[in-house]
């Protein structure tokens, strides 16, 4: 049995380079994916770096819907707490009805940001913390147009109506996560380019399947993919996963250590630990990072793959996107 090949970009920033040129890369590498045979094409969203442009996804699936014709677009993903769930189901909702059944409404529970950004972000909406799992629920319902009758928002409707709903994903990288989109009915992406730990995931797949047979759950997996093994894992080598844990309990994970320490520096705490090491990356030939995509396949028994290739080097990215359709998705393996 095969499974499907799709993309998550973050639109990162090469050194010497401007975010125009990050994006410009964006789109180019969407038209490329459709071209190869990817089925999705994800944009993130991050807040107040100068090492990724993606700022805004629905603003940047907008033009990429329209710079192609066949490949799903969406977010990988909005983050909700900052948001409106009423204007993000607006959002979507307008955008499926311009390119009806392509449009994916991903979202997640990271800030995206360091905590100025979400302050800037949420300036203006009074105190208060926000309800995750209330916000999402209150997304599908509107999406649905299904709010409860004696909620206090009954009988407003999201419009435009869409010929097809766009699909919503929670994004996570924790079985606490799969549970509640199991639990609303709502597909799961695993990050595992954020934990990469197998265990966790099989815990999550268990959790999200006990409750959610009709669901989709997908993996999203950093991989690279290169013409020789030495350059892929030289590529791998160079990238790190920095996590930064305050003492008050709160974890995040950042690009850098400087960003690391910048956030514990906008909470206001001084006593925090940082914890930087390789990133857990699929790196190898073509036939090498197939062989492990097969395995994790008939491990965890999932139909997609969201490919994030953690390399700003456009040469490389695109290299290494093309080298993976040729081994997986020309080679008759997924259709």
């Amino acid at each position: 049995m095969g499974f499907r090949l799709s993309i998550l970009d973050q639109s990162p920033i090469a050194d010497g380079k401007s975010g125009y040129e990050a994006l410009q890369q964006t789109i180019a590498l969407a038209e490329k994916a459709e071209e190869w045979g990817y089925h999705r094409f994800w944009v993130s969203e991050h807040h107040d770096t100068k090492l990724l442009a993606g700022v805004s996804p629905e603003v940047l699936v907008s033009h990429l819907l329209a710079r192609t014709e066949r490949i799903r677009v969406g977010s990988g993903g909005v983050m909700l707490q900052h948001y409106s769930a009423y204007k993000v189901a607006e959002n979507f909702q307008l955008l499926a009805t311009l390119a009806p059944n392509r449009v994916d409404l991903g979202v997640g529970k990271a800030p995206g940001g360091l905590p100025l950004s979400t302050k800037a972000l949420q300036y203006g909406r009074g105190a208060g913390t926000v309800d995750f799992a209330e916000q999402l629920t209150l997304l599908k319902q509107f999406v649905d147009d299904a709010v409860p009758a004696d909620h206090v928002l009954a009988g407003v409707h999201v419009d435009p109506e869409p010929p097809t709903k766009p699909e919503i994903f929670l994004l996570g990288a924790s079985t606490a996560s799969a549970e509640l989109a199991a639990k609303l009915g709502v597909n799961f992406c695993f990050a595992k380019f954020i934990t990469s730990d197998e265990t966790v995931l099989r815990e999550a797949v268990t959790a999200f399947r006990t409750k959610n047979r009709n669901g989709e759950f997908i993996i999203a997996i950093p991989v690279l993919a290169a013409d020789t093994e030495s350059e892929a894992q030289s590529l791998a080598g160079e990238q790190k996963v920095v996590r930064v844990t305050l003492a008050t309990g709160v974890s995040v994970t950042v690009q850098t250590v400087a960003q690391a320490e910048e956030f514990a520096r906008q909470a206001g705490e001084t006593d925090f630990t940082i914890e930087e090491r390789e990133a857990n990356i699929i790196a190898g030939t073509q036939q090498q990072v197939k062989a492990e995509l097969v395995r994790l396949r008939a491990t965890f028994d999932v139909d997609e793959f969201v490919i994030h290739t953690p390399v700003a080097r456009q040469d490389a990215r695109f290299r290494s996107v093309q080298l993976i359709s040729e081994a997986v998705l020309t080679a008759d393996v997924v259709r």
